[in-house]
Parts: structure tokens; sequence; C-alpha cells
């Protein structure tokens, strides 16, 4: 849902002079206490869809040690001297990678609504994006193009990019992304029609599987005039995907 908050300190600045030393760092094992914080509870009370609160070292930890597990897993020693850091860098970068759950979309428009006459079309092209896709944990990543029809108040252009972002930094399916992109916009300033189409390209399609480098998946999502309209439909794609 788009009104999704969640209580923790920001992931923007997790940089390498956060992760701590390896003399300082707890071992994550049976006794790091890290690791047992509300471990069968949180499980319980698990909402599906809605993901739950928890402290961001917890988070940290359990990540380091599940991928610790991953690397024993795949055949190699998480305790030689090329991966003892593995782990820990692993657990920052998927903290990063999946930001957008502690965001929301009040904290992505930042108060950045205004009040304007203007009814025609406004679009923004070529938003670039990188997510992970929730099948595989392999990336996706592309462009997504948004077009709007105002009634009274426009949104900063920047917030386009944020709201992509947001949705973007989560395990994601392409289709859903397009879908939640189209609907916080609607939802954010209540336009008289909202169009995004997302091109994007699929590593777990290219690197495994079928392994078909080149493939380009498009999605789009028409809400509004841009779904009842022809010309308006046809406008925006003329404006951002088509030649």
């Amino acid at each position: 849902p788009t009104n999704l908050r969640m209580s923790d300190p920001t992931l923007d600045d997790l940089s390498d002079s956060d992760e701590l030393s390896s003399g300082s760092r707890k071992t994550n094992g049976p006794d790091d206490e890290r690791l047992r914080w509300k471990h069968d509870s949180w499980r319980d009370s698990a909402v599906p869809g809605q993901p739950k609160s928890m402290p961001l070292e917890v988070r940290r930890a359990r990540l380091e040690e599940a991928y610790r597990t991953i690397i024993e897993c795949v055949g190699d020693d998480p305790n030689r001297q090329g991966l003892l850091e593995t782990p820990a860098r692993a657990a920052k970068s998927m903290l990063f990678l999946t930001k957008g759950y502690q965001e929301n979309l009040e904290s992505a428009v930042s108060g950045a609504r205004f009040v304007e006459d203007y009814n025609e079309l406004v679009a923004v092209k070529d938003i670039q994006f990188y997510s992970l896709c929730e099948h595989h944990l392999i990336p996706f990543y592309g462009k997504v193009h948004i077009g709007y029809i105002p009634t009274g108040k426009v949104i900063g252009l920047s917030k386009f990019a944020r709201i992509s972002e947001m949705y973007a930094r989560r395990l994601q399916v392409q289709e859903r992304m397009t879908k939640q992109i189209a609907h916080a916009i609607r939802d954010a300033i209540q336009p008289s029609g909202v169009g995004v189409v997302i091109e994007a390209a699929h590593m777990c399609m290219c690197m495994r599987g079928v392994e078909k480098s080149g493939a380009k998946t498009v999605t789009s999502c028409m809400l509004g005039t841009f779904l009842d309209d022809p010309r308006t439909r046809d406008e925006f794609l003329r404006n951002t995907v088509r030649p």
C-alpha cells in the first residue's frame, strides 16, 4: 500500500564507513543476540504482503548469517581471506537494494504538490531504474515513462523518479511495479488520467534459464482519460515510447 510506513533509520547512507571492523564485529552464530530477536513471534505474527518492522541491526545480522550460509552451500569457505567481509558487504547491499520497503508515498512526494492552471499532457520519459525480480532475486532494469493530465495540481518532476525508485527498490515483478507507480501518482494529485509504461531487461532471462540476451519486456498501466480516450493515450505513447 502507498501509505506503508515503517520506523527505521534511513538506509541511504549505508556506506563502507558504516561497517563494523572485523575486529569489533560480533560473530554471527547461535550466541549472537541480534539473531535471536523475536524469531518465533516475528514469524507467527507476519502478515503476507505486509512486511514487519525489524530493527536495522537485527536485519543486517540475519542477512549476514544468511549470506554466510549461501557461501557455504555453493561450496566455498566464508572464512577464507577473500570472503571474510563478503557477508557484511552483501547484507548492506541488499538493505540498500530493498530500501523502498522503508519509504511511502508521502515521503517520496515530500510536499511537492503545486496548484497550477494546466490541464494538458505532462510526460517524463526515460527514468532509469534497477530492481530485483522476486522470483530469483536477480536484477531487472530499464526505463519508466510517465504521463498525466493535471486537474489543478501538478507534482514536482523529480518526484516521478522518487516514486519509481520507491517501488523499484523492493522485490518486484514488472507488472505490479507498473500499476503501483500509476496508482501512486493518481493518489498523490488526483489527475484526470495517468499513463505508465516500463521497458525492462530481465537478467533471469539472460544469465540463466533460456539465456536470451536482448529480450525486452514492456508493460503499461492506463488510468482515467488515458484508458478511456484513445487520442490522449496515443499522444502519451508518441511522446514517450514510440519512435
